[in-house]
């Protein structure tokens, strides 16, 4: 199923990069309010502190825990997206993410031209990376949204080049035997330290050109950051997965 999954992600990368012409882009139809502009504070000098039980898959100084990290530059203790996606050696369920992202810092192009990347939870569920400072998309394709499905609460980003951060906690879809979905996948989205999503309900997987569907995958997938051109850097990524509630016993 893993196999499938990225040639999803091969698809979708061809499709938004070098063969847009050629494919027809899947739009939901819905009128989304423009999200609000706010300001979400000054940009972190330094790395967020990681958490003791942090499975930390990034800490500046190489991509080993990768498949493909071999190619991005890392250079100051940061790594710039480069020929390809990087995806996670390790497989995840529900878990904490957290990740800090810079769109270049000059900017060239508009709309998904701009530091365009995206996190893929499961390799199949995006949250999307672009420079959407002053700089208008489709709503559930701008920074921070549910890549065609729903657009960030609020536009939280910082200037180009500035340090941003994500912190993610996921729940991942569960399938019956019969590959019907017994419960959907969740995210909460915090862009900047603010909730721009809470709890949402995934509708399916990620696609450029059809609606969100589930398929049947495994409880335990890797994650993908994606390339589509543009040089953004990344630092500081490390997941948790001790996020599933304790269960007490009643004396």
């Amino acid at each position: 199923m893993q196999t499938n999954v990225f040639v999803s992600l091969g698809i979708l990368v061809a499709g938004t990069i070098a063969t847009a012409a050629f494919v027809d882009e899947y739009k939901s139809g819905i009128v989304w309010p423009q999200p609000p502009v706010i300001d979400a504070g000054p940009a972190p000098t330094a790395p967020a502190p990681v958490p003791s039980d942090a499975i930390v898959l990034f800490d500046g100084k190489d991509l080993s825990a990768w498949e493909g990290g071999e190619h991005w530059p890392i250079e100051d203790g940061a790594a710039t997206t480069a020929k390809g996606g990087i995806t996670s050696k390790q497989k995840f369920g529900d878990c904490q993410i957290h990740l800090e992202f810079a769109t270049p810092s000059k900017v060239e192009g508009s709309g998904q031209g701009r530091g365009n990347s995206g996190l893929y939870l499961m390799g199949q569920y995006e949250v999307q990376i672009l420079d959407s400072f002053d700089n208008e998309t489709y709503f559930d394709g701008q920074c921070a949204a549910i890549y065609k499905q729903q657009p960030p609460t609020v536009n939280a980003n910082r200037k180009p080049g500035e340090w941003q951060t994500y912190d993610i906690v996921f729940t991942a879809p569960r399938f019956a035997e019969n590959g019907k979905v017994e419960k959907p996948g969740y995210i909460t989205v915090l862009h900047n330290g603010v909730a721009v999503h809470n709890h949402f309900e995934l509708q399916g997987a990620t696609s450029y050109t059809e609606p969100p569907k589930y398929t049947t995958h495994a409880d335990k997938l890797p994650l993908h950051i994606q390339f589509h051109g543009n040089a953004t850097r990344f630092r500081n990524i490390w997941v948790r997965e001790n996020v599933d509630p304790l269960i007490g016993k009643k004396p």
